[in-house]
């Protein structure tokens, strides 16, 4: 079953370039006079990479943050971080328009969990590790404060500042040339390599964090390292996409219900296959026969939204 997913994901991948509003064909892809080569290497080319790598982010840190919090409905979403990022990013464009969108939403999502993380800390001081509860509860909290300002912000905007916020927070994987994507790429590839160099450390805060605690590990400080390493990763993925949601929730356990196997050795395939569904979704967003491409965060919730309705079913079930 596991090679049969990475034979239809390599396909997917293949395919992907040459579907959208305008079919394309190898032979005209492949002549370099032909308007189709610039669409398939400039457009959709272009377009894939930086989907694959901004699907592997959000899913991976989905991961994380799920080790970490011990919760498996957690998210960088479900926490506030996408709320942080697409209010900070409103605030850019509508009162600071020279400043660099990316750094507004980078900005947004360090504070988010900065306060997510002290506020926690603060209310369990006797704590080895954050407190799930807290935290949650702290996140839900901000997400409101967050709406609410966002409105607040919308209200003072003109027209075409208005457009600029909705056209970001429904999610675009709209790019012309590689730029975005080699960045992104970049990121990435640092974010899994410091993911991958604290697996053994990852691997006790699976067992418990007292035990790890109690082995020697500064469960504080690996924690911390690994909430700023994700939000910074999926905040700058927001700065170029937007706030796409429920791959980081429904990527995980997906792969963990195939695999079966510990969080610690889902790495690569939480990642890859991340990647993966983000660039599926897109392209059913560009084939659908609609006057403009539908908003890829549309249709990441559509997939994800029951899905996470059906984990609360699940997780209730349980309990």
């Amino acid at each position: 079953m596991k090679i049969a997913l990475y034979v239809i994901a390599f396909i997917i991948l293949a395919i992907s370039p040459f579907f959208g509003e305008i079919t394309l064909n190898l032979k005209d892809v492949l002549d370099s006079t032909n308007s189709a080569n610039m669409v398939f290497w400039d457009l959709r080319v272009s377009r894939v990479l930086l989907a694959f790598f901004v699907g592997g982010i959000l899913s991976l840190g989905g991961l994380i943050f799920q080790i970490i919090f011990k919760n498996e409905l957690i998210t960088p979403y479900t926490l506030g971080i996408a709320s942080g990022t697409t209010l900070f990013t409103a605030i850019a464009i509508v009162f600071f328009p020279m400043l660099n969108i990316s750094i507004s939403s980078i900005f947004g999502s360090i504070v988010t969990i900065l306060i997510l993380y002290f506020i926690s800390k603060r209310i369990n001081k006797n704590s080895v590790a954050v407190s799930t509860n807290s935290i949650l509860l702290i996140g839900i909290s901000l997400s409101y404060f967050y709406g609410s300002a966002l409105m607040l912000v919308f209200y003072m905007s003109n027209l075409q500042e208005n457009y600029s916020i909705i056209r970001f927070t429904l999610g675009s994987l709209d790019t012309v040339g590689f730029s975005n994507g080699f960045i992104i790429m970049i990121v990435s590839a640092i974010f899994y390599f410091i993911v991958y160099f604290n697996k053994e450390k990852i691997k006790l805060l699976l067992i418990c964090n007292d035990t790890a605690f109690l082995k020697g590990l500064n469960v504080n400080k690996i924690s911390l390292l690994l909430l700023i390493v994700v939000s910074l990763s999926v905040g700058i993925s927001i700065s170029f996409v937007g706030p796409i949601g429920f791959i980081g929730l429904v990527i995980p356990h997906i792969i963990k219900l195939i695999y079966k196997q510990s969080a610690d050795k889902l790495f690569f395939p939480v990642f890859f296959f991340g990647g993966i569904f983000l660039v599926f979704s897109d392209l059913i967003s560009r084939n659908l026969n609609t006057d403009s491409t539908l908003p890829i965060g549309v249709v990441t919730a559509f997939i994800g939204a029951p899905f996470f309705v059906y984990l609360l079913i699940r997780r209730n079930k349980k309990v």
